[in-house]
């Protein structure tokens, strides 16, 4: 009888494990290199403080919203976060109903504020505990959110500076291009010749 061949166990990722031990998780993988985890907004404030105090995570890097406009749950709350220590990165991912509020992890990081009211000019989701909902990208009479997929191309105001009138000026908003339609196809994709082609046929 001929040596039987035991494959090798495949190694065990401790740090996915440990990640979805924890209070709150509903779901971890692991996507090209980063552990992505999912959780509720009820137990986000709960977790994101366990993954600092006692995981490491001591920086969150970025705080961005998503929309889902055909989704129950519309947006998507995704926190970026980074372990210098263990040199590590985790990306939280929460969902959240339209006009339901986050609450704020600026407790937890003080820097989160300027991504918090980012997200809310941006998608309009509103922070518990947030102490300055100004607006941060767009100006302060826009009205909208801009961000989200449907939100028109045409019809807001926008103030800018006119260096022709020497004064700030109120504009119709016209967006020329059109975010809407993405055709997802990359470069080396959509391009079917190549500069030179002409010559090798010709």
């Amino acid at each position: 009888m001929a040596d039987e061949v035991v494959e090798p166990a495949a190694p065990v990722d401790e740090a996915l494990q440990a990640v979805a031990a924890l209070p709150g998780v509903t779901n971890v993988v692991r996507e090209l290199g980063a552990l992505v985890a999912h959780t509720t907004p009820s137990a986000l404030l709960s977790l994101c403080q366990e993954l600092r105090d006692a995981h490491g995570f001591a920086q969150v890097m970025d705080i961005c919203g998503v929309d889902w406009p055909e989704r129950p749950l519309r947006f998507e709350m995704v926190y970026n976060l980074l372990s210098v220590t263990r040199n590590a990165r985790l990306r939280l991912i929460v969902p959240v109903a339209d006009g339901v509020a986050m609450p704020s992890v600026t407790g937890l990081w003080p820097s989160a504020t300027w991504w918090e009211r980012e997200v809310w000019d941006l998608f309009g989701i509103a922070f518990d505990g947030l102490a300055d909902h100004r607006r941060i990208v767009s100006d302060y009479g826009f009205e909208g959110h801009p961000l989200r997929k449907d939100f028109p191309l045409t019809g807001y105001l926008e103030v800018r500076y006119d260096d022709e009138r020497k004064a700030i000026v109120y504009e119709k908003v016209k967006l020329t291009q059109e975010f809407r339609n993405f055709d997802f196809l990359s470069p080396w994709e959509a391009m079917t010749t190549l500069p030179g082609d002409e010559k090798a046929r010709g």
